[in-house]
């Protein structure tokens, strides 16, 4: 009887134990409730740990046995930090962690030699480092490490600095980590990305749990378990080589990031309404039609375009009178059944003569911070403006008012409706064509809509193709994904321009003698340097490059495979190309090709 008494007694306690458990994680917690000063505290620590093993680096030599595992140390503590340092100081986290090229100092004409981590990887993992050069890449990265601890410190964690940080670091790791641009020499960024998730689900711990747990508990534990799902996939898959992004993307980082936009908004912390980031914060993957923010790349006085004004800019781009002697309109080499390119290996100017450039795409133009092939226009706007004062193309004055284009009455009402006035000057007709341009997107293609969850149809050779795209092949390091163009994630303030050393014709025999943005500062660094387009709608814009000079995908993809200019046996001191050759086999080649077919998107010329 004593025995039965004792367990009936160890029984109450359980549940008594059990209700009082759930109760502390049922408990009412309001916004108001949220501490963020653990998580700040989080960040802090790891930035100062990153400090200190720079410190420690610094009196190692650099074949020291213990360097190396000390760098890898110092970037897990720097991935654990990011979040917050890249939504403090972009420009300096960016520095931090960039690609190991030289940059040039547009105001004060110098050039800078490489350095950030992952200069000093490079430094430490290959046979070029030597103890001077790492000295002083460790010099810098303490600075870039001291400002951002300094931030992290003195600025306060806010709902908003929180989300947008998590969001960027999400984008990190979809763009840049599973693609190796993080550590292209010791291919670790795939076992870093397991490190960014497990800090994300810690400073989630300290910070927003609780709150979400009163609010949604089930979203709490599917968000936990989704983590868990994401990091057991990465640690039973590290080979970086082999690594299956498709997958992993599609059924384990796409459900967190769903998680992560539902997190916020139960939360009701933090709207997400803002136009001076790149994201629509709202998009539950990177892979909607609407996950970029058209704003933020619009100039600030044409956000939020009426139906009017894009109307009126569509049908000045389709208009040739806006040219001086009227025969060339935006749609003459902007054909919207060419995928706004023209099909010719050379634009023609407004006399039928060749123009010296191949004529790019405007599907997805509008997230670019450079235009022109050799990127020297920083705008749309610039771009556009450019064409009318080229005498080869509309030969007009931007600063004087077409009459050619009242010839159409209409034009008066549709300009005082979106104006105010009838313009005396083209800036008003060049802001409404920037406007339409900015419609010209396109995100629903196979690719995205597989992405997406709606459709589960990629053959085995497309999903091959996506991971070489991803890993060894090595495009999305200038091609980002999920833009596939090279304006660099996660702050999208620049776009990419490469030296790859394209030939003057597909025999491959010689370099060709196109410049391109060696023009603009004249520096031996940007001879040969053209801007990284979209591939996006890549089988409508055919013939490729610069020049035009192939007329097929397994051309380009040969040019690449073998090592570009620098492979094809052209002297290019500053080829910017991440690899010598890709040894790509014949059958990964033809993968690659069939992946690039999956981004074609014709819903943008069916509705023009």
């Amino acid at each position: 009887m004593l025995k039965h008494s004792f367990k009936i007694i160890a029984v109450l306690f359980l549940l008594i134990s059990s209700c009082k458990q759930k109760q502390s994680y049922t408990k009412t917690t309001t916004p108001e409730d949220v501490n963020w000063q653990p998580a700040q505290e989080y960040y802090l620590e790891q930035m100062t740990l990153a400090t200190n093993l720079i410190d420690s680096l610094n009196t190692l030599k650099i074949d020291d046995s213990i360097a190396k595992p000390l760098f890898f140390k110092l970037r897990l503590a720097f991935k654990k930090a990011e979040p917050y340092a890249g939504v403090l100081n972009s420009s300096v986290t960016h520095k931090a962690n960039g690609p190991a090229l030289p940059i040039y100092n547009d105001d004060s004409g110098r050039i800078v030699a490489p350095i950030g981590l992952q200069k000093i990887e490079e430094s430490l993992f290959t046979e070029e480092g030597n103890q001077k050069d790492f000295l002083r890449e460790l010099y810098y990265q303490k600075g870039f490490l001291n400002n951002l601890k300094e931030n992290i410190k003195k600025r306060e964690l806010t709902p908003k600095r929180f989300f947008i940080g998590t969001h960027q670091q999400l984008m990190r790791i979809v763009s840049l980590a599973l693609a190796g641009f993080d550590t292209p020499v010791t291919g670790q960024s795939i076992t870093e990305t397991a490190v960014s998730l497990k800090s994300l689900h810690k400073v989630y711990q300290l910070s927003l749990q609780d709150l979400i747990i009163s609010n949604n508990e089930q979203l709490d534990r599917d968000f936990s378990k989704n983590i868990q799902r994401a990091v057991k996939y990465i640690n039973k898959n590290t080979d970086f080589a082999l690594f299956d992004r498709y997958t992993f993307i599609r059924d384990y980082l796409n459900p967190i990031t769903r998680n992560w936009v539902e997190i916020r908004k139960t939360s009701e912390l933090w709207d997400g309404k803002t136009n001076a980031y790149p994201f629509n914060f709202d998009a539950p993957t990177f892979f909607e039609e609407d996950s970029f923010n058209t704003n933020y790349f619009l100039d600030v006085n044409d956000r939020n375009p009426s139906e009017e004004k894009i109307a009126l800019g569509k049908k000045l781009f389709f208009d040739k009178n806006l040219s001086n002697n009227q025969t060339m309109s935006c749609a003459t080499c902007h054909l919207p059944s060419k995928g706004y390119a023209d099909g010719l290996s050379l634009g023609n100017d407004n006399n039928k003569a060749l123009l010296q450039r191949n004529t790019p795409t405007l599907l997805n133009s509008i997230y670019q911070k450079a235009f022109f092939w050799d990127g020297r226009a920083n705008t749309i706007d610039d771009q556009i403006s450019a064409v009318f004062k080229n005498d080869k193309e509309f030969n007009t004055d931007v600063h004087r008012f077409s009459g050619n284009i009242l010839k159409d009455t209409t034009y008066s009402k549709l300009f005082k409706n979106v104006f105010g006035v009838v313009p005396n000057s083209n800036r008003e007709t060049v802001r409404a064509i920037s406007v339409y341009v900015s419609t010209l997107i396109g995100f629903n293609s196979r690719f995205d809509k597989d992405m997406r969850g709606e459709t589960s149809n990629f053959t085995t050779q497309e999903k091959n193709g996506f991971n070489l795209f991803m890993g060894k092949a090595l495009c999305a390091t200038c091609h980002f994904v999920p833009l596939t163009n090279g304006t660099v994630p996660p702050f999208y303030k620049e776009t990419e321009k490469e030296v790859i050393g394209v030939p003057k014709t597909s025999k491959n025999k010689a370099l060709d003698n196109d410049r391109g943005f060696y023009w603009v500062f004249e520096e031996d660094i940007h001879d040969k340097m053209f801007k990284t387009p979209t591939i996006r709608n890549i089988t409508l814009t055919a013939p490729y490059m610069h020049n035009g000079i192939y007329n097929t995908l397994e051309e380009v993809v040969n040019f690449y495979n073998l090592g570009g200019g620098a492979g094809l046996g052209f002297s290019l001191e500053h080829q910017t190309l991440p690899f010598d050759e890709l040894n790509l086999l014949e059958s990964e080649q033809k993968d690659l090709i069939a992946f690039m077919h999956t981004l074609t998107d014709n819903s943008v010329a069916e509705k023009n």
